[in-house]
């Protein structure tokens, strides 16, 4: 076929850059009758497999390329980088080809030392072997040269190019996008062409696919530099015709060329790669002398057999015969023997492994290898669910190893097949419809206000895109009627689901039998080690083998437990000689007790396991494979059924043994499979063919399945009409099914972390908040469910606390690494110099640890959270003295430091200065106040007490949700929080009304609460409050939670006897001030306090608000109302102001009685 044939093309892929999504790429290839077209991503090959399908698909031949980046010199010549490199275009003819730039540009990447990926002329010559390279456009080096005016130079480059890749194999590009620079340089390369004998060809650079796009593209680009759209002077193409130009196009623009147009044809002629995607790459296993990989381990699962059976039976012997022969015939031998061999290297380093993930558990193999730790005999788990021998396909063992250890393992993989066979994968972080409107936003320079109204109601459901948000009627009306707003989503809806940045894959490793260059192009993650440029997909598509390295938590979170038990209780717990029937545990579970515990915490689970009262392992399965989407509404059937509220109902009754322990309600996809087993005589084998193909609900495979399905229980004598009934359960419930095998080893872990924290709860609390610590809000959630299991949390403590969360004598002792400012190194010289000798005071502290590691920022940190608390001086006096203290403990190791250095010092007259004498200042602390608002901004919340502990009982009698659990409240749910007025923040609407936001805080978190005028006018009299009850319903947009509030409350704390003459009333709930009375501030004062009330009258006046104020004078017992303006907002701040003149407890506020 003759025609213009595109070999520039940049797609999403060239991130940020280019505009040309693959599919649309291919569609308009092929709606401008082209049959070939190239892919040329600057610097990377992300999309080159992906291409190569999609082409092919659609009947267009994919030439496969890459625009790369020359280095100006060799790469070695550091004084070169840091220049901006050339950039050079290679176009992969065969097989030999693509290798070979799959190597160029792995080397670009892996070897340019931190700066741009390039290439270099010596890289070029070793890689040359099947490559095509065309001079670029205005940034290549022949172009640059002759801009230069250095047509010496010029000639001399192209030669160089010609030399390096062949006549015959390197093209002199014409580009013309209507710049006159372009225009300049075509003419140069014409006559250079004839001087220096070397082909022309003709490309237009796509960046996008039509011409009205061009706009788009320069959003994109300024997403990229991070530049407003009326910017000048900033990184941009030029003009509009960075489109795919049809041939007509092409031809009219350079007809003066017909040559060079030709070339393009030629070109693309040449090039002919053919990927071999059925092949696998599995790296051969190292086998003793003497076996093969399928004998090596049949002996290996002996061994094991015996291990884990003691005995085993026949049942073990068959089913290990049967898993062997399949695996076997399947070619998989060796894949289990890489997986067994990095799980021994885990076990024996005392590297924690999960009990197992996904259908892997099914597996006995996996079992007798120690792979997994759920015996599929007990739980009565298939492998076919796993390896199905009527459908081959790659098994998938994902595995979980401890987070902190994960690493290890990764790098024992790498040493033994080596550095160059093992990467983690990449992923592709893609614009979501949010971000892109915030993207868009930012470069058009649109007020924030309209930005952030357009992005918010988009909302932030898995899978919603800007188009099914506009079928929202308020946001289309939005959108209609504003041309600024429509601009920005119509914009954003161009860039929405392109790829913004590429991140690691979570677990993924690959390991290839040869170099990963032979196979896929490599780069540097962020963090220097190696990553595929093909993502997880595309690596199954091209033969490597891809394993999941999952770093887990919990496993962590269990170790660390039993280590605490260990050392506190001297007991050393073996889950594997403990049988899952602990009355505690499942107590515990009754209760719903479970914040912390493995798949169990969500709010929602909690309330369905205190509705179904679990009694055995096998519920807590069935609990973690209902609690979705979809399988919840079998949930009431399944829990009376339990309970005897309902009948037990089989389809028939060969179907009890397969449903009795899930009382009849199918849950499992084995279930299904087992169903079809017994009733329609399939194997294990088709019945899992039989999930698949239900589970797509197509109508035709719907259709053929069930004549399939019933001719099979007709011939095993079932009626028609109860096959058809069967069939249609089967349909409903195979979306539904969850993988028993998933379930059964997650709730291996379930259970574990419910027997440690009901049988041990100090040691896994401590744990717990160990594992959450780098999260302040996690450890406040965690500090308040130990406190609710009247477990004591200590302060840190610069003599008690260690890096992590510890217990003592029953109690937790908060950790130091949890405080903020405070960095391991200045915990780790605090923790090795206090074992001489634990630190007497803080001149003692400051002159012992080193201070290089521990400044005085970190310091001051320390004294804030109380962690000097246990020593002599209050915090205020050794915030005062700090400043004299580090000096102090400079001077002292600096003379330390000095003798060290002279030996005979004192020999020389130097003799030892007297060391002053440190005295902190007599001054009086902050108040209680002012002491836990710094322990909250330290450590996230307050340990030492609460402003809410007066209120504690209250609470808890009228909140049925802490700010926590709201996240896991189902929108639109009525709720009932309780907690401190953060922040009250009063507007008028644009009809004159006014309304409030306020910020409500409880002991677990911050909570948004939207006061709407009608709510705002009967409740402004409790805005003032310190504490407040507020009951509305939840409205849950995304990652943003709001109460809209219908009724606000203000709260008066628990009496606790007399404050210094004033009444202290039952602790109750006030509702609005016209039915109840209205709340005023009481403040005590004293007669020493009266010299001080010119002081107060200042304080009072700094925090006006509307809450009258009344002076009770305790020598009188009489109280005296101070005038409007001196009425008062009670905020923490004013209390502590106030206090701080008054003393502790003068500042009560109370409703004044009718």
């Amino acid at each position: 076929m003759n025609g213009f044939v595109h070999l520039n093309v940049h797609t999403e892929y060239s991130l940020l850059r280019g505009l040309c999504r693959i599919d649309e790429l291919v569609e308009r290839a092929s709606a401008l009758g082209m049959d070939a077209v190239a892919m040329t991503d600057l610097g990377v090959m992300y999309g080159a497999v992906e291409f190569y399908k999609k082409a092919k698909a659609a009947g267009i031949k994919p030439i496969l390329g890459c625009e790369v980046l020359v280095a100006r010199g060799s790469l070695r010549d550091r004084q070169l980088r840091g220049e901006t490199p050339y950039r050079l275009v290679l176009l992969a003819e065969n097989l030999a080809g693509y290798r070979n730039l799959l190597k160029i540009v792995s080397e670009a990447q892996l070897d340019s030392g931190g700066t741009l990926p390039c290439t270099d002329k010596q890289a070029l010559k070793r890689h040359r072997e099947g490559l095509i390279a065309l001079s670029s456009g205005l940034e290549g080096e022949v172009a640059q040269k002759i801009q230069q005016g250095d047509l010496l130079a010029a000639e001399h480059t192209a030669n160089e190019y010609a030399a390096i890749f062949g006549k015959d194999n390197f093209y002199l590009e014409l580009q013309d996008h209507g710049i006159l620079e372009e225009k300049q340089v075509v003419q140069n390369l014409v006559q250079l062409s004839y001087k220096v004998n070397l082909p022309l060809v003709v490309t237009n650079a796509v960046h996008y696919l039509q011409q009205d796009e061009a706009a788009v593209q320069d959003v994109l680009a300024c997403i990229r530099e991070g530049r407003t759209i009326g910017e000048e002077n900033r990184p941009r193409l030029l003009t509009d015709q960075y489109y795919m130009k049809s041939d007509a196009e092409m031809t009219e623009l350079f007809s003066h060329f017909p040559e060079a147009l030709h070339n393009a044809r030629k070109i693309a002629d040449r090039c002919h790669v053919e990927l071999n995607l059925n092949e696998t790459h599995l790296p051969a296993f190292d086998l003793p002398p003497g076996y093969t990989e399928q004998t090596y381990l049949a002996h290996l699962c002996e061994q094991g057999a015996k291990v884990r059976y003691g005995d085993p039976g026949p049942e073990v012997w068959e089913r290990l015969r049967y898993e062997l022969d399949v695996i076997g015939s399947m070619g998989f031998a060796g894949y289990f023997l890489i997986v067994w061999d990095f799980m021994r290297f885990a076990h024996e380093n005392g590297i924690s492994t999960g009990p197992g993930r996904g259908s892997a558990a099914g597996s006995l193999v996996s079992y007798v290898l120690r792979i997994t730790d759920v015996d599929p005999i007990k739980f009565n788990l298939l492998f076919q669910r796993f390896l199905n021998p009527e459908r081959i396909s790659w098994p998938d063992i994902d595995i979980d190893f401890e987070f902190e250890r994960r690493g290890e393992v990764i790098e024992y993989v790498t040493g033994k097949y080596g550095a160059d066979r093992v990467a983690q994968i990449v992923t592709f972080g893609t614009m979501a419809a949010r971000a892109a409107i915030r993207d868009v936003g930012r470069v058009l320079d649109l007020p924030q206000s309209t930005v952030d109204k357009t992005a918010k109601m988009v909302p932030h459901f898995l899978g919603i895109t800007i188009e099914k948000a506009l079928a929202d009627a308020d946001f289309q009306k939005y959108y209609q009627t504003d041309a600024q707003v429509r601009k920005l989503v119509d914009t954003a809806r161009q860039i929405e689901g392109l790829p913004r940045h590429t991140s690691l894959h979570a677990a993924g490793v690959v390991i290839s039998k040869a170099p990963l260059t032979e196979y896929v192009p490599l780069q540097r993650g962020a963090e220097g080690g190696v990553v595929t440029q093909y993502s997880m997909e595309v690596l199954e598509d091209v033969g490597l083998l891809k394993m999941d390295f999952l770093g887990l938590r919990y496993l962590s979170l269990i170790d660390q437990t039993i280590e605490i038990v260990k050392q506190t209780e001297g007991r050393q717990i073996r889950f594997s000689e403990l049988e899952m029937e602990d009355p505690k545990t499942f107590e515990l579970l009754c209760r719903g007790d479970t914040d912390g515990c493995f798949q169990l915490e969500s709010s929602g689970v909690k309330h369905v396991l205190r509705e179904l009262r679990p009694s055995t392992f096998e519920d807590i399965i069935a609990v973690i494979s209902l609690y979705r989407p979809g399988p919840m509404e079998n949930i009431p059937t399944f829990i009376k059924a339990k309970h005897g509220e309902v009948a037990v109902r089989y389809p028939h009754p060969d179907l009890q043994p397969i449903l009795e322990d899930t009382y009849g309600v199918i849950v499992y996809q084995e279930q299904i499979m087992q169903i079809a087993s017994t009733m329609a005589g399939f194997s294990l084998g088709q019945a899992d063919l039989l999930r698949r193909a239900v589970g797509k609900k197509k109508r035709d495979v719907l259709d053929e399945q069930r004549a399939i399905f019933v001719d099979g229980c007709l011939q095993k004598g079932y009626g028609e009409q109860l096959a058809h009934e069967v069939y249609d359960l089967i349909v409903r419930f195979a979306d539904y099914g969850f993988n028993r095998a998933h379930a059964a080893a997650y709730a291996v872990l379930a259970y574990q972390t419910c027997y440690l924290k009901a049988n041990h709860p100090a040691a896994y609390m401590a744990a717990l908040l160990t594992s959450v610590m780098m999260s302040s809000h996690k450890v406040a959630q965690y500090v308040d469910d130990a406190r609710r299991m009247s477990i004591g949390v200590l302060p840190p403590d610069v003599n008690k606390s260690a890096y992590r969360f510890t217990v003592e004598n029953g109690k937790i002792r908060f950790g130091l690494l949890a405080i903020k400012n405070v960095g391991v190194a200045a915990i780790q010289s605090l923790v090795q110099t206090r074992r001489k000798q634990p630190f007497g005071d803080l001149v003692d502290f400051c002159e012992r640890v080193d201070a290089r590691s521990c400044n005085k920022k970190a310091i001051e940190s320390l004294i804030r959270a109380g962690c000097f608390d246990e020593l002599h001086g209050n915090r205020r006096a050794m915030l005062l003295a700090l400043e004299e203290a580090v000096e102090q403990g400079r001077v002292k190791q600096k003379e330390h430091d000095d003798s060290q250095i002279s030996m005979f010092g004192m020999m020389e007259g130097q003799g030892e200065q007297k060391k002053r004498e440190f005295v902190l200042p007599e001054t009086s602390d902050y108040s209680l106040r002012e002491r836990l608002e710094m322990e909250k901004e330290l450590l996230g919340l307050y340990v030492t007490g609460s402003p809410l502990t007066p209120y504690r009982r209250l609470l808890e009698q009228i909140a049925d949700k802490r700010m926590i659990e709201l996240a896991d409240t189902p929108d639109g749910a009525m709720v009932t929080v309780c907690g401190m007025l953060r922040q009250a923040k009063k507007i008028q609407t644009k009809k004159g009304a006014r309304m409030a936001f306020l910020e409500v805080e409880d002991t677990t978190g911050l909570a948004e609460v939207v006061l709407f005028p009608e709510v705002f006018k009967r409740s402004e009299p409790m805005l003032d409050a310190e504490v407040i009850a507020v009951r509305g319903r939840l409205q849950q947009r995304g990652d943003e939670v709001k109460i809209i509030a219908e009724q606000i409350k203000a709260l008066e704390p628990e009496a606790a006897g007399e404050h210094e003459g004033i009444p202290a009333n039952d602790a109750r709930l006030s509702g609005d001030a016209s039915q109840q009375g209205q709340p005023v501030v009481y403040l005590r004062i004293r007669p020493e306090d009266e010299p001080r009330l010119a002081e107060l009258q200042q304080v009072i006046t700094s925090f006006h608000g509307t809450l009258p104020v009344l002076l009770f004078y305790t020598a009188t017992r009489k109280a005296r109302e101070l005038s409007e303006r001196y009425a008062v907002a009670m905020t923490p701040q004013f209390v502590a102001a106030a206090e701080r003149i008054l003393g502790q407890g003068a500042v009560v506020k109370k409703m004044r009685r009718n």
